[in-house]
């Protein structure tokens, strides 16, 4: 287990997600866990990674209840930071709260989703406090319509993470108008972070990770906007993969070390300020 002590930066996983079954659940949720996923273990696989580091994501099935999330990020608040789940309604003094606590940013899980008006006053407003505090919007949602929205979420001022390739089940693929209209707001120079992680849940084996990647460095024209995450526990698709898994699937879609520090220690320390 890491000792809670000021760590040197050695690698930070920027997706994780922890939960117990006796927790609240969403109403809403498309599915719910039948088993515990807890911070030690996380920490345990960072340890057996030579991981420092890593950031939890609020899973969608707890909704915006992000109270355990919060708990183990004041336990480890060397180690550990979060994405959390909110309304935009939420008030100044929970934001605070939730970032004294170590939150960095907030996620939209829009998948299958029927997309807000960003451009409203209410969203703007959020928006404005979260760029106010220098946090960052997570986004999960297919590519495909992408850039319908992502351009009145940046005019509020804050930085966008782009979760798992763009959730593609086809590829990135520059004929298709859509993705192209995204790959060139990346090279715009716009900031939008990609986590090229769970390549799984694009359907996607190595090889054709490996040319997403390509792409998606293509249009950024370098890889200074790369995350990694192990995606861990891997929900509903558990039996299928791991953290070990997951993670040897990283180093052979980054082969290069000096591209490999940039996604794992300098990117990621930059953006979450570790």
């Amino acid at each position: 287990m890491i000792s809670d002590t000021n760590l040197p930066v050695k690698g930070i996983d920027t997706h994780a997600h922890i939960f117990r079954t006796d927790l609240p659940m969403a109403a809403e949720r498309r599915y719910a866990p039948d088993y515990n996923a807890v911070p030690e273990d996380f920490l345990t696989h960072l340890t057996g990674h030579n991981i420092s580091h890593g950031v939890l994501v609020q899973p969608s099935f707890l909704g915006t209840d992000n109270r355990f999330m919060v708990q183990a990020l004041r336990q480890y608040p060397q180690q550990l930071k979060g994405i959390a789940v909110v309304e935009p309604t939420i008030g100044d003094l929970e934001l605070d709260e939730l970032d004294t606590a170590g939150v960095v940013g907030i996620r939209l899980n829009l998948i299958k989703k029927t997309l807000e008006d960003y451009t409203s006053p209410l969203w703007q407003t959020f928006l404005s406090k979260l760029a106010k505090r220098k946090w960052v919007v997570e986004i999960q949602r297919e590519i495909d319509d992408l850039t319908r929205f992502l351009p009145a979420i940046l005019e509020s001022g804050v930085e966008v993470i782009v979760d798992h390739f763009g959730r593609t089940l086809d590829g990135i693929q520059v004929s298709n108008p859509a993705h192209q209209d995204f790959l060139d707001l990346l090279s715009s120079g716009a900031p939008i972070w990609t986590k090229v992680s769970a390549a799984y849940r694009c359907n996607a084996n190595l090889e054709q990770a490996k040319e997403m990647l390509a792409i998606l460095r293509s249009a950024y024209g370098h890889s200074d906007y790369f995350l990694w995450g192990s995606d861990w526990p891997n929900t509903q698709f558990e039996a299928q993969t791991n953290y070990k898994e997951q993670y040897d699937f990283m180093e052979a879609l980054l082969p290069s070390m000096d591209e490999r520090n940039k996604v794992l220690v300098i990117n990621p320390s930059k953006l979450f300020k570790f």
